[in-house]
């Protein structure tokens, strides 16, 4: 008989790691779904869904990354002041000039679950840097190649 082994938030904080990824040429979609897949924990075979067994992720060169077909020229990221008529839309090709750090936080908060405590707390430990260069080199991040 197998016996499910659920992980407490304790032994979950103690095994985290670091991982380093770099953005150059990789395509949007897909990165994002292997830093959520790194964030969620379901890379361990420890993973417990209601527990952050994930790891933390630290992302280089975010104004590098790439998207597929025509939506360089049609994607938008639409936000709201909160008042009224104030939708505010920003094509692709703007936002990746001003803040690339949101384009890959944006897909990768897509790919987490939707508006819990757990989904805050995974995303916390995503760090994305425009450039080469980054702070976080105490963590010992670990470079991944996909």
């Amino acid at each position: 008989m197998n016996k499910t082994i659920f992980i407490k938030k304790e032994e979950a904080r103690r095994n985290r790691q670091c991982y380093l990824f770099d953005a150059t040429g990789k395509t949007l979609g897909r990165f994002a779904s292997e830093i959520a897949k790194i964030l969620r924990g379901k890379h361990k075979p420890s993973y417990t869904p209601n527990v952050d067994t994930g790891d933390a992720v630290i992302v280089i060169n975010a104004e590098k990354i790439k998207v597929t077909g025509s939506k360089e020229a049609r994607k938008v990221y639409r936000r709201h002041t909160g008042w009224l008529g104030g939708l505010r839309e920003t094509p692709y090709r703007i936002m990746l000039k001003k803040n690339p750090k949101h384009i890959i936080k944006h897909a990768v908060k897509g790919m987490l679950p939707v508006k819990t405590r757990l989904a805050r707390a995974q995303l916390k430990k995503l760090h994305v840097f425009k450039g080469a260069e980054h702070n976080m080199k105490a963590q010992k991040p670990i470079a991944v190649n996909i």
